[in-house]
C-alpha cells in the first residue's frame, strides 16, 4: 500500500490518501513526528500502529482539556473521552492522568461530597447515590461518608427555608416539600419532624 495523498484538516486532523483512497484521518502531529508523507509504503500493521498513536494522543488531549474545565471522576472522565475515542485509548488517557495525579477520585469524592452536602443539601443516602453515578468505588464512598459530620435535620431546615417556608401550611406546599425532600434521601420521619417545627412554631405566622 501506498501513501498517495495527505489533505490537513481543521483540529489537527489529516485524511490520509491510500492507494488513491481516503484511508483514514490521523493527528496532525503523529504524522509530521513519524515522517508520514506521499510516496511513504506502508502495510497493515504499521497502519494500525499509527492509528493507535493517533487515538492515544487525542484521548490524552481531551483529558487535558476536559480536567482543565472542572474536577472529575475517573469513570466520568474515561466515558467522555469514549465519545470521541475508542475505549482503550480512553482508558489509557485516563491512567496517565491519574499517574500525573491531575485526577483522584478520593479529593475529586471529598470536595464533591461537600457540594452535594452544603451546597445542594443531600441526605447522605442522596449523596452516596451521585458519588456511585460519578464512578467512585462504594467503599471509598462508605469510609469517606463515615468521617464527615452530618446533621440531617439541619440540611432539611435549609432546604425549607430556601424554597417552601413562605407557604408550609398549604397542604399542597407542604406534599411537595415531602416529596422533593424523599427524593433527595431523606427520610420521612425526619423530614416530617422539622416541618412540625415551623407549622407549630409562633413566628411561622410572621411569614
Amino acid at each position: 500500500m501506498i501513501i498517495t495523498e495527505i489533505k490537513k484538516g481543521k483540529k489537527y486532523l489529516s485524511a490520509v490518501y491510500i492507494d488513491g483512497e481516503l484511508a483514514v484521518r490521523l493527528d496532525t502531529r503523529v504524522i509530521i513526528e513519524n515522517g508520514i508523507r506521499p510516496g511513504l509504503e506502508i502495510d497493515d500493521e504499521k497502519l494500525r500502529e499509527y492509528i493507535e498513536m493517533s487515538n492515544i494522543r487525542r484521548a490524552k488531549e481531551k483529558a487535558l482539556w476536559l480536567i482543565s474545565t472542572r474536577d472529575h471522576s475517573k469513570k466520568e472522565l474515561i466515558d467522555k473521552i469514549s465519545k470521541t475515542a475508542d475505549k482503550e485509548s480512553a482508558q489509557l488517557a485516563a491512567d496517565r492522568m491519574e499517574e500525573l495525579g491531575l485526577i483522584n477520585d478520593e479529593k475529586f469524592a471529598r470536595r464533591y461530597l461537600d457540594e452535594l452536602l452544603n451546597i445542594k443539601h443531600l441526605s447522605k443516602r442522596g449523596a452516596k447515590y451521585k458519588l456511585i453515578q460519578k464512578g467512585i468505588d462504594k467503599d471509598l464512598i462508605d469510609e469517606i461518608l463515615d468521617d464527615t459530620e452530618f446533621d440531617p435535620k439541619e440540611n432539611i431546615r435549609a432546604v425549607i427555608e430556601k424554597k417552601y417556608l413562605k407557604n408550609l401550611a398549604d397542604e399542597k406546599v407542604k406534599r411537595r416539600c415531602i416529596a422533593a425532600l424523599q427524593r433527595m434521601g431523606y427520610g420521612y420521619s425526619d423530614i416530617n419532624s422539622v416541618i412540625k417545627e415551623y407549622i407549630e412554631d409562633e413566628y411561622y405566622n410572621e411569614f
